[in-house]
């Protein structure tokens, strides 16, 4: 059967005649200004929010996670092979040097371990700013 007769058929489906007809029209709403107050509905409208306030809302209930490091090492294969039960990994962090506190694995704060509960958790001694977090991303 040539391709004439395979097109022959009772399909409703035919061919757009260029790229720009097959193409839905997708365009973006403008955008709302969100300082402009004068289309805002009075009466029982929300009261006012800060811009940093709105921004801050869309993130709240994402989650994150928090670790603490006590430290680290580094070894060759061949010792990593002979760990077994009983041995012991020295850490390149004195006992009394600040824990790391990592939000999803980047730094923020130091601290030291508490029990609470008959629970470990962690006191904040040092908490990094924000600039000096940026700082170390670049």
């Amino acid at each position: 059967m040539s391709d004439d007769e395979n097109n022959n058929g009772d399909s409703d489906i035919s061919a757009p005649a260029n790229e720009a007809e097959a193409a839905p029209d997708y365009s973006a709403a403008p955008l709302k200004d969100l300082n402009d107050t004068s289309a805002a509905p009075a009466g029982n409208a929300m009261p006012a929010m800060d811009e940093q306030d709105i921004n801050l809302d869309v993130i709240l209930d994402v989650p994150v996670t928090i670790s603490v490091e006590i430290g680290r090492t580094q070894v060759p294969i061949r010792d990593l092979l002979r760990y077994s039960q009983g041995s012991v990994i020295e850490l390149e962090r004195l006992v009394s040097e600040p824990l790391d506190v990592l939000v999803n694995n980047t730094l923020i704060a130091h601290g030291e371990v508490v029990v609470v509960d008959e629970q470990f958790g962690i006191r904040l001694t040092d908490v990094i700013s924000p600039s000096e977090r940026v700082k170390k991303l670049k």
